[in-house]
């Protein structure tokens, strides 16, 4: 799989969706935002160790690859 450019913030690292990071945005668009739905979710370990080192602090990680770890890891 191609790791999309670290430059595209708003990118998954993991699938290249977009991550819908709300802190993004606001540091972006300079437009006040909620919190990001990051902040209640959890990263585990195994997760943050697919990301490729080139992509590592770049990008946050999209809901669906999270939600799709999860049932991943409970199969």
């Amino acid at each position: 799989m191609e790791v999309p450019n670290p430059s595209e913030t708003h990118r998954c690292p993991l699938c290249g969706g977009d991550n819908r990071c709300a802190m993004e945005v606001e540091r972006t668009t300079g437009v006040p935002q909620g919190p990001c739905w990051c902040v209640s979710a959890s990263f585990p370990p195994k997760l943050l160790a697919r990301l490729p080192d080139e992509a590592r602090g770049k990008a946050c990680i999209c809901s669906a690859c999270v939600a799709r770890f999860a049932v991943d890891q409970d199969a």
